[in-house]
């Protein structure tokens, strides 16, 4: 999806970057109820009604109601600053230094032409179990990420700004009775009965799902099935039961393979 270089100090190595992830969402069309047909969304002058050309449309950041600073186009792409296809490694910094809370949207990074530097960047990091602090432009954003040795690629995943980001630090402290000895133990337990490896089968979005069964149904003229769900668990008051309880369901639970 895009061709850019990674440059370290004066060493450049030419890269391809790859979608990481794919857009499965369900998107709706709005329908006119009484025909089926499609409708469109029209600017209005909410005073009027009267329609507003594109064209004649502005953007502005409201400081109070009603009052605004207006921005023009060229003025909003003048601050993305100058395009360029360089992948600018800052730093490395030990894997594990950088919180999954910054992390925003991956890709996968592949060699444009030979795959030599490429592959020693990558075992080099590899082995060295650090993570590259980078930055780029892209399609007249900036962007902060970090790259990573993923097995057999480099990945590159888009982090939040500093500003986004909430710590840990800005939350209350929790607050309550010390963890009883017992407590922890079952703890442990509860933990220990879970273990097990990541099956990518388990995390699947049960909506969609149901959606797409529910809309191949109707295209089928087949009467849609009631979909079953799964009952809230009661509140727990006492902690130790609900921990025993959750180590008996674990326990009689099949690991993922």
């Amino acid at each position: 999806m895009w061709k850019a270089s990674l440059d370290l100090g004066d060493v450049q190595v030419p890269v391809k970057l790859y979608a990481a992830i794919e857009d499965r969402d369900i998107h709706f069309r709005l329908l006119h109820a009484k025909d089926a047909v499609p409708v469109r969304q029209r600017l209005v002058d909410p005073r009027t009604g009267e329609e507003i050309a594109p064209e004649a449309v502005q953007r502005g950041v409201a400081l109070e109601p009603g009052i605004f600073v207006v921005m023009k186009d060229e003025e909003l792409a003048a601050a993305h600053g100058e395009p360029s296809r360089a992948i600018e490694v800052m730093r490395f910094v030990p894997r594990g230094a950088i919180d999954a809370a910054w992390y925003s949207r991956p890709y996968f990074l592949g060699p444009d032409g030979s795959a030599s530097e490429y592959g020693a960047l990558l075992a080099a990091m590899r082995d060295s179990e650090v993570v590259g602090v980078a930055r780029w432009a892209m399609r007249g954003k900036r962007y902060f990420g970090a790259l990573e040795a993923r097995d057999s690629h480099l990945a590159l995943i888009a982090m939040h700004a500093t500003e986004e980001v909430v710590s840990a630090a800005q939350l209350d402290a929790p607050n309550g009775a010390p963890v009883r000895e017992a407590e922890r133990a079952l703890a442990d337990q509860l933990v220990a009965a879970l273990e097990g490896t990541f099956d990518p089968a388990e995390v699947r979005d049960g909506y969609r799902e149901r959606v797409l069964a529910l809309i191949d149904a109707k295209e089928k003229g087949r009467p849609a099935r009631p979909v079953a769900r799964e009952a809230a668990p009661g509140a727990v008051t006492d902690l130790s039961r609900a921990l025993k309880q959750s180590i008996q369901r674990a326990r009689h639970k099949p690991h993922a393979a």
